[in-house]
């Protein structure tokens, strides 16, 4: 059976883009990692005293319409922030300073871990950086599964700690994900088979991302990670306090995602804009940088069996969408980044 971490595989990348910059060592932005002016005019993003600054909902999941509220956000921007989910607050804190003390160990000491060319696990840039015309202002580690080998290397005498928060937070993250898909699906009033496939614990596969944006020389010149959408169904996200995240608005331009405490963004992925014969919109996102601050974030990817098949759900009389396998669909869009949607398109 394939898993997730193969069918994200990629022959075709190189060593170039896969090393972050060594950040500790620099004080003014390289050539390399430079954006065009015109790249940065025409991704302005809306003011933050815009009074439509605060578009993407936050919903609460103790609240008796939170269903209906669910169901909206799906459908007007097909992202939404959710606070009373369950998930304890001391893990995700820890989860967040076990990320710092990763990302603040010296570089060689980071490299010792980094994926390798055609991998998926592992230390290093964006797996989107070979698409973008300039380097990203990023470095990340990427875990499936059990992290134990990688931090025995990193930590041979404390590395408990690190791996029992990301497994923790694994497990909860999947659980809250299982329990936010059955709610957007119930909106959508699927098939029970639809329903197994898409919010079945046991079949999900899941991918945990830690995203280090290190402070910026000239963040008017830099970008943390380019514009993109997310491809499996869910991706749950959890800020730090500082300011990054914005997403496109179509007649706005780029909005701020402002952290919420103890919330996590909800955004769809390909598969669930697919599932849903596009009646859930993805938005395209992109992460910025600050001259201040180290900014870290957490994301986790929810998805179904890259063994299984993905069209829209037979609710829709006149799908809109090619069925094709999970895994097909990944390679798709490795190939045709950032957006392989229009090539299944009836």
């Amino acid at each position: 059976m394939t898993t997730l971490s193969e069918a994200c595989r990629d022959d075709h990348n190189s060593s170039n883009h896969i090393t972050p910059l060594d950040f500790d060592s620099i004080n003014e932005v390289p050539k390399s990692h430079i954006w065009s002016q015109s790249d940065h005019e025409s991704h302005q993003i809306v003011l933050t005293q815009n009074p439509q600054y605060s578009l993407i909902p936050v919903i609460n999941l103790n609240d008796p319409n939170a269903l209906d509220l669910i169901g909206q956000a799906c459908e007007t921007w097909g992202m939404f922030q959710v606070i009373n989910h369950g998930v304890n607050s001391k893990l995700v804190k820890k989860v967040e300073y076990e990320a710092r003390r990763f990302f603040s160990l010296p570089t060689q000491q980071k490299r010792k871990v980094l994926r390798s060319p055609s991998g998926s696990v592992g230390y290093g840039s964006a797996r989107m950086a070979a698409f973008y015309p300039k380097a990203l202002w990023h470095e990340g580690y990427t875990i499936m599964g059990s992290c134990v080998d990688d931090a025995k290397t990193l930590w041979p005498h404390d590395y408990q700690s690190f791996c029992d928060a990301m497994d923790d937070y694994q497990k909860q993250m999947k659980q809250l994900a299982h329990n936010l898909m059955l709610l957007i699906l119930h909106t959508l009033d699927v098939t029970q088979e639809e329903l197994n496939w898409a919010a079945s614990t046991h079949d999900s596969q899941g991918a945990l991302q830690l995203n280090s944006y290190p402070s910026c020389p000239n963040p008017n010149q830099a970008i943390g990670l380019g514009p993109h959408t997310d491809s499996l169904l869910l991706t749950l996200l959890h800020q730090s306090n500082t300011n990054g995240l914005e997403v496109f608005i179509e007649g706005l331009g780029w909005s701020l995602v402002q952290p919420v405490e103890d919330a996590f963004v909800v955004s769809a992925g390909d598969l669930l804009h697919i599932f849903s014969n596009a009646k859930f919109p993805v938005l395209n996102h992109r992460a910025m940088v600050n001259q201040l601050k180290h900014r870290i974030s957490v994301a986790y990817f929810y998805g179904p069996s890259v063994e299984s098949m993905v069209a829209p759900s037979s609710r829709f009389r006149t799908p809109c969408f090619k069925s094709l396998p999970v895994k097909e669909y990944l390679q798709l869009k490795a190939k045709h980044f950032p957006n392989a949607i229009p090539f299944i398109r009836i």
